[in-house]
């Protein structure tokens, strides 16, 4: 192949996610902060709290539940918002995308949450400009819980809000982190197709949901609370696995019953 020659589809998007990976390397810093602030969560006995609408419901999935990941977060998932697989018909991708820009949703998902001031929050969203993460932002806000905000930098600046005052996602944040990913999220230009193919935010998503695990993990760690990490049986044999899985889902039964056994008090 010459220099003249173009890359092949496959190439192309795997030259753009070595970008997505240099973009996030830029923003050490910011991922420590949020260690910090997770950490300090977590030790507290309190919980980070994870949301994210549309796809970005990967990432929320991505810190916790599965293999290499602890408890200390509360993955809220409303299938309302992310259950995309029908595509058509009952439960839809239209309905959940007209349901994401309904005011008002936010403040009732947390109204089944008892938070504490020593609580900290991720709120996902690519664009940053869809109403419901903006308002589980600004309701975590105003209860007092630190906010991280992870967007698609480049997308959400050139994106228009969708919220009636203008707000989004950044307005609402304490630290802000980026994936990295383009305008449009897709990477791919192909001869005679009109559109790129080809999304990048969740990969850049899932390598700063991934590297700020690592840091919270040694944070715990150094503070004398070691995380139960869920792993593989494979890697240290199936009775300490078990043994690990059981111990991991208790301590976040016995994190999370705090949150509902004080609503409404």
């Amino acid at each position: 192949m010459t220099n003249n020659t173009p890359s092949s589809p496959a190439r192309q998007y795997l030259d753009h996610c070595q970008e997505i990976h240099a973009r996030v390397g830029e923003q050490l810093e910011a991922i420590s902060q949020t260690a910090d602030v997770f950490a300090k969560s977590i030790l507290a006995g309190g919980m980070v709290h994870l949301f994210g609408s549309g796809h970005s419901r990967i990432m929320v999935e991505e810190m916790w539940p599965r293999y290499g990941s602890f408890p200390g977060f509360n993955p809220i998932v409303e299938l309302s918002l992310t259950f995309h697989n029908l595509v058509v018909g009952a439960n839809g991708q239209r309905q959940a995308m007209f349901v994401e820009n309904v005011s008002g949703l936010a403040q009732q998902i947390l109204r089944n949450f008892a938070l504490k001031p020593t609580d900290s929050a991720l709120v996902i969203s690519s664009s940053g400009c869809n109403i419901v993460p903006i308002e589980m932002a600004e309701e975590f806000q105003r209860r007092g819980v630190k906010v991280v905000a992870l967007v698609s930098r480049q997308h959400a600046d050139q994106s228009t809000s969708k919220h009636p005052d203008g707000n989004r996602l950044t307005d609402f944040a304490d630290l802000i982190l980026d994936t990295g990913a383009p305008l449009g999220d897709a990477m791919v230009s192909i001869d005679g197709l009109e559109t790129k193919v080809a999304p990048g935010s969740t990969v850049g998503g899932c390598l700063v949901i991934n590297a700020i695990k690592a840091e919270v993990a040694q944070r715990l760690t150094a503070a004398g609370h070691p995380p139960k990490v869920l792993t593989a049986g494979a890697v240290i044999g199936n009775e300490k696995a078990k043994e690990l899985f059981e111990s991991a889902y208790d301590e976040h039964a016995y994190r999370i019953a705090d949150y509902y056994k004080a609503l409404g008090e």
